[in-house]
């Protein structure tokens, strides 16, 4: 009995447990798609191949094992690099499988020809390309093995061209079987009761949950830990929700004082880069203790030298930490003056967006908006956000009570990602959390990097909510009579600022274009009823358009061709 290719591949993922594949198909690959379908995974065609690499990745941080991204050859492939690099420096299991074009006209300037291979090197943890038909089962095997053993991260399948419709003797296949789960690793026993020494010496402490927390799905051990030792935490973005985001202990709404005076911080899956700061002064105390929590070893001691470092699974080791802190019954004193700074705070913070949310006037400004989605939406759905206002004003706008249900342009910064990110978390929901929401709130200028996936959306008849909040730009923008006096100077190419985007873009009739509902609002009452007519329609697909002040929540002058004189 004999098996193509196509069939192999599809069967080999099905042994893998896989269950999502997004694409686009072409030549070499449809006869691919069309196999992973006949064995029960499900396929989801995308509009453009990164969208359809951040939906795979997306699927892996959501499920704990890869989606599946499929690509055609050469630039079918390019555009799944920057999906690929998403899931690495996030730390997400993701297959990508590309088509390459056939073995016998390589070097001769094939339809397609790249190499792929190689390119695919740079991005992630595995790049590689079986050498025969019967090798392929345990090459996707260890590719899936790889993606999601140690730190997560992306793995590439290059599959020739005439591989897929090849046929191979099945007896001469070497099949295998699904990977067992990654195993976990626990921190050494004196590392755990120095960090808990540290700890209990602290007189500022905090605790920063990252998403490596979210992913080992250590909600309930950190929960404990907070709760019996009394310490504030500090959630990174994707990681809200891990502790609930109202929760009392949680200090994100003081999130600067307590970075910059804890003495001791306990990092739970989560980097000193970037986002926070990179553990340095001014930033932080110059003599801080950093104790660190993470699955990968190299991670240990980047930008400042731990005080404890304990290397394992978030999960496990937080469990150490919980019966060594059992043992010594020490909890931080609530009536300290760290909690005292901290709560004031948080107080002054709270009062200070509230104050921005209520103001009455039109248009409406970030806050606003915000305030009534917080109001409006689901208590346990899952939000998608990105922008760049847009994200970080929600962020500390709207609370996640519960793990992984924020997805946003995360450690890479990406943008773009949002749709993609939606329709896996829709694509997953609806498998397993019936009745779950979407909602999916992005910038006008986000939006426009993959806009075109609202077909997809509704192709699928996925119940995804978008928010477009719409400023007219990137960052900032110009209202409708400001861009038409910038036209009377001439080419907008040469006069237009590079923020601008066209005023009052009607985002909400490409929703209604692929039979969708589309909603423009422009006030807080249109914007209140739009939202209860799409939470209350649990079927279709909406989306709408949120006009706010193109200058909300920038002032003039860090934009200084917005001034009369430079016009």
């Amino acid at each position: 009995e004999s098996v193509s290719g196509a069939q192999l591949i599809a069967q080999a993922l099905r042994a893998q447990n896989i269950e999502y594949m997004f694409g686009i198909v072409g030549i070499p690959v449809t006869e691919i798609a069309i196999a992973a379908q006949a064995v029960g995974i499900k396929y989801v065609g995308m509009r453009n191949e990164q969208a359809a690499c951040y939906a795979a990745s997306a699927v892996g941080y959501l499920t704990g094992r890869p989606g599946v991204c499929l690509a055609v050859s050469g630039p079918g492939v390019l555009h799944t690099l920057s999906g690929m690099a998403n899931a690495t420096i996030n730390c997400w299991p993701l297959i990508v499988i590309g088509g390459s074009s056939d073995r016998n006209q390589e070097t001769m300037g094939a339809f397609q020809e790249f190499p792929q291979v190689e390119a695919g090197r740079l991005y992630n943890k595995l790049s590689v390309r079986p050498s025969s038909l019967e090798v392929i089962p345990a090459v996707i095997e260890k590719a899936v093995r790889t993606s999601m053993y140690g730190r997560p991260g992306s793995c590439y399948i290059d599959i020739p061209g005439d591989f897929v419709n090849l046929q191979v003797n099945k007896s001469s296949v070497k099949f295998v079987e699904c990977c067992l789960p990654p195993p976990i690793s626990t921190a050494e026993h004196s590392a755990v009761s120095k960090a808990a020494s540290v700890i209990a010496l602290s007189k500022q402490p905090l605790l920063i949950i990252g998403k490596g927390a979210a992913y080992s799905h250590a909600e309930n051990n950190i929960r404990k830990l907070v709760e019996l030792c009394g310490l504030p935490f500090l959630p990174t973005p994707m990681a809200k929700g891990v502790v609930p985001d109202n929760h009392p202990n949680c200090v994100a709404a003081a999130r600067s004082t307590a970075l910059q005076h804890a003495d001791v911080i306990i990092l739970l899956g989560a980097r000193l880069n970037w986002i926070l700061h990179f553990g340095l002064p001014p930033r932080y105390q110059q003599n801080v203790k950093v104790i660190q929590i993470d699955i990968c070893a190299e991670e240990l001691g980047n930008n400042v030298r731990p005080a404890a470092t304990l290397l394992g699974d978030i999960n496990a080791v937080t469990q150490q930490l919980l019966e060594e802190f059992n043992k010594r019954s020490w909890k931080y004193p609530s009536n300290s003056e760290w909690w005292k700074r901290l709560r004031e705070k948080i107080k002054n913070n709270e009062e200070r967006s509230k104050g921005l949310a209520l103001q009455k006037s039109l248009p409406m400004n970030y806050y606003t908006v915000f305030h009534h989605i917080r109001e409006l939406i689901p208590k346990d759905c899952i939000l998608v956000s990105e922008g760049a206002n847009t994200m970080d004003i929600g962020r500390t706008m709207l609370p996640n009570l519960y793990p992984r249900q924020r997805l946003d342009a995360g450690t890479f910064g990406t943008m773009g990602v949002g749709l993609g990110f939606a329709i896996a978390a829709a694509m997953v929901a609806r498998d397993r959390t019936p009745g779950k929401r979407v909602i999916c709130i992005e910038g006008d200028s986000a939006f426009g990097f993959s806009g075109m996936e609202v077909e997809t959306i509704c192709r699928y008849n996925l119940p995804i909510l978008i928010i477009v909040v719409n400023n007219n730009g990137i960052y900032t923008g110009l209202d409708a009579n400001s861009w038409e006096e910038m036209l009377k100077f001439g080419d907008p190419a040469t006069c237009v600022p590079p923020v601008s985007l066209l005023p009052n873009a009607h985002y909400e009739k490409i929703m209604s274009a692929f039979g969708g509902k589309g909603y423009f609002v422009k006030t807080p009452e249109e914007l209140q009823n739009a939202l209860k007519a799409s939470v209350t329609d649990k079927q279709t697909p909406s989306l709408i358009n949120v006009m706010i002040d193109p200058q909300s929540e920038r002032k003039k002058q860090e934009f200084p061709w917005l001034t009369r004189s430079n016009l």
